[in-house]
């Protein structure tokens, strides 16, 4: 068998909350197009993100990756 590495999904998007301990809620919009209409709007959907040293704030722009379930609802952590 050959050794393949799968590649991340990166996402970028900004901190709205970081009252949880090791935990930022980040927002990621991304442009949709409506499939009959063809109109194009945005769309955003928060994610919870580790971040292990509690250094980022609200309002910063952070970029993570997808990794193991670390919570019920926390997949994601960050790299920059």
């Amino acid at each position: 068998m050959t050794n393949t590495t799968k590649k991340l999904s990166k996402k970028k998007g900004v901190v709205v909350s970081d009252a949880m301990n090791k935990t930022i809620v980040v927002a990621v919009q991304t442009l949709k197009t409506h499939p009959k209409y063809l109109k194009k709007y945005r769309s955003t959907k928060n994610y919870k993100v580790h971040d292990e040293e509690n250094k980022f704030k609200k309002g910063e722009t952070v970029e993570f990756v997808q990794c193991k379930p670390l919570s019920k609802d926390k997949s994601h952590t960050v790299i920059a």
